[in-house]
Formats: structure tokens, sequence, C-alpha cells
């Protein structure tokens, strides 16, 4: 029976980056993203996690490829966009999922190097990424970028200004390419995970958790890393054209609940 709609819910033969695809949300964005038929090229600095998820991938019949990068280093990010686009025939869509947590007393002793190293990893390097992407992006028939920021780029948390501040400017550089870029059809999103079952998260006490999420979230649970891949895999749909500069909680309600 032939389609009476027009858009395309599938990302099949797609080929998307995904940073920071070691563990947690970027593993997890990464291996749907091949389940849903795309080819994946992953990066990470934990060069044997990365190379674990591309065989998981493959090993499963999926089409993956890893490469160990540092984000924050301008050409190293150049080096492998470029030969991910040359192994994989061109990119399609971009997730920057690669960061660090930066908490640090602001009137305390080294903050100003875990400023500056929030800032590189958490912001600057999205600038790397995207700016070596664009020319591979404008080559495809539905280029799309998903930033992903946190809910602590909607609010804050005290003793964390690094993070909270990097991640301010990936909803404003998201917002700013949107703009930019819309003329040419490259939409650009941005995903705010809240309290996620990361390894950011992994030395907080099962106890404090359960307790923080029922005291600020709506559905009373951390989230799976899976669940916010789903959202990124949602804006990364050719479907998804008329939806650009956005910025979507994925935070179990957190950001919405005032008791």
């Amino acid at each position: 029976m032939a389609r009476l709609s027009k858009f395309s819910r599938s990302v099949e033969g797609k080929v998307a980056i995904v940073t920071g695809a070691a563990s947690g949300m970027g593993r997890a964005t990464a291996r749907l993203f091949a389940d849903e038929g795309a080819a994946v090229a992953i990066t990470d600095v934990n060069a044997d996690g990365v190379k674990a998820v591309a065989d998981e991938i493959t090993q499963a019949g999926g089409t993956a490829r890893a490469w160990t990068v540092d984000v924050s280093d301008r050409d190293a990010v150049r080096k492998m966009i470029e030969e991910a686009a040359e192994a994989f025939g061109g990119i399609d869509i971009l997730v920057n999922n690669a960061g660090i947590s930066a908490a640090h007393p602001f009137d305390g002793d080294g903050y100003e190097e875990v400023w500056e190293r929030a800032l590189a990893v958490d912001l600057s390097a999205l600038t790397y990424t995207i700016r070596a992407a664009l020319p591979y992006l404008r080559q495809s028939e539905s280029p799309r970028i998903v930033n992903i920021a946190s809910t602590e780029g909607l609010g804050a948390t005290g003793g964390h200004t690094p993070y909270n501040a990097a991640k301010h400017g990936v909803i404003g550089l998201t917002r700013g390419l949107a703009v930019e870029l819309g003329r040419e059809a490259i939409t650009v999103n941005c995903v705010c995970p809240g309290p996620i079952r990361t390894g950011m998260t992994e030395a907080i006490p099962e106890e404090q958790k359960e307790t923080y999420a029922r005291r600020r979230t709506a559905l009373r649970r951390y989230g799976d890393p899976e669940e916010v891949a789903h959202m990124t895999l949602n804006l990364s749909l050719p479907a998804s054209s008329f939806v650009t500069g956005t910025t979507i909680q994925v935070d179990g309600g957190l950001t919405i609940r005032r008791a």
C-alpha cells in the first residue's frame, strides 16, 4: 500500500555522528540510531569504552565505527569528522552529547581551571564539531544537529557555575544557529536531560537518588539514558523538518514541579 503521509519517520540509511558515546546517553543514542538503520560514527576520550560500543553495534548487525577524540581538541575533531564523512559517504545527523560535570566553589582555589575546562568541553567543543560537519550537512537531504544540554541550562545549582554557564551557552548557541542555518534547512535543536542514570550520577547513593526524584520530579524517578536517546532520535527524523531552535526537557517533570 502506498504511503499517505508525506514525511519519513526513519533514519535508515542516514549517517549520524554521536560524541561522548562510550557510556550513558551517548551509548544509548548510538545503539538506538544503529537499531533504526543509521550508520553511526561514535567518539569518546575513553578508547576502550567507545570501541566496545562500536563492537556491540556491529555484533548486533549494525554499522558503526569508533574514534578516540577529545572534543576540546579542534584539530582532532576536524580530522575525525573528515574521516567519518569519507568512511560513510557523508553526514546527515550530528549529536553533540560529549560533556563533563564541573562543580567547584566560585571562590575556591583552582576555580579558573575548572571553568576553562568546562567551557572547552561543554560549549566550545560544540562549535568545533558543528563547523567541521557543516560542509557535509549542507549536502544532506535532511540535515539535523541535536545538542545535549541539561536542565542546569534552564536553572542553576549552587557550586556548579562552570557547568551552569556552559549549558546555558549550549541553549544560546542552539537558538542562534537555528536562525543562522535555517535558510539552509539545517535544523538545530537542544535536549535538556534532568536526573538520568549515567556515569555522572553513578556515585550518588541509591537512597539519595530515590529521595531526590520523589521530591523534585513529577514522575518520582530517575530517567534511563535510552529515554533521552529517543527524544534525540525524534528530533533527527526527516519528519522533524519544521522543528528548530527548540529546547526540550527530558526530565520527568523536574522543571515544572513546584510542590
